[in-house]
């Protein structure tokens, strides 16, 4: 029995060991209410963040892409596509904003970077390398306690509570996370994908993750 446990363990520690996603893509395949990529971080404290991926699906309605989730806030970091055309929602220790005319078109890669502080409480969105203007969400707090961090889900509770009608059915590649509000210049160059500094939260270059059903990681089409 001792033994069992032990290979478990090692199965386990294995799974979560960093690893490099270069040139490949998480592929959700269809609409599920709990499949889901879970992404493990150590820190439980951020005073502002940079959230950057690349995404592709040719869904039509709500759908999440990033959810980080506190014990006391469920939406302490959301990026979200609700249903409401050219709009991008962004939820930050639980409070929102609505990006407006952010677009979104099927079947093609977007570039998206999310920023945010709670010096001053504001975030931005980048989209293929075009800023939307800023926008307040809530300041003098940072986001804490330790997170569940989801891709491809939205969390109505701790580390679940998933919606089938909010899943994301696509691919999502080069996810990266800072602590802190990239410059301009930066975000440029992760949307250009070469000669910037990778994520010191999550970095797709060196990324521990778990996968929870059916998904895949496959080769990047763009690099083949």
């Amino acid at each position: 029995m001792e033994k069992l446990l032990l290979l478990f363990a090692l199965i386990a520690t294995c799974f979560a060991a960093p690893q490099d996603l270069s040139n490949k893509v998480f592929v959700f395949p269809k609409e599920t209410n709990t499949d889901h990529i879970k992404l493990l971080t150590t820190k439980t404290q951020f005073n502002a963040f940079t959230v950057c991926l690349r995404f592709f699906t040719d869904l039509k309605r709500p759908y999440g892409l990033f959810s980080l989730a506190t014990p006391t806030k469920i939406n302490s970091l959301v990026i979200y596509k609700p249903d409401v055309q050219n709009v991008l929602r962004l939820h930050v220790a639980d409070p929102h904003t609505d990006f407006q005319s952010v677009s979104f078109g099927a079947n093609t890669w977007h570039s998206l970077c999310t920023t945010w502080s709670s010096d001053n409480g504001l975030a931005q969105v980048w989209l293929n390398g075009r800023p939307t203007v800023k926008r307040f969400i809530t300041s003098g707090m940072p986001i804490t306690g330790a997170p569940k961090t989801i891709l491809g889900q939205e969390q109505d509770k701790y580390d679940g509570g998933f919606d089938l009608n909010q899943s994301f059915v696509g691919m999502i590649s080069k996810v990266h996370m800072w602590d802190h509000v990239l410059a301009p210049a930066e975000i440029r160059r992760y949307m250009n994908g070469k000669y910037f500094t990778p994520g010191n939260v999550f970095n797709w270059q060196a990324l521990q993750y778990e996968i929870v059903g059916k998904i895949y990681v496959e080769e990047d089409q763009e690099n083949m």
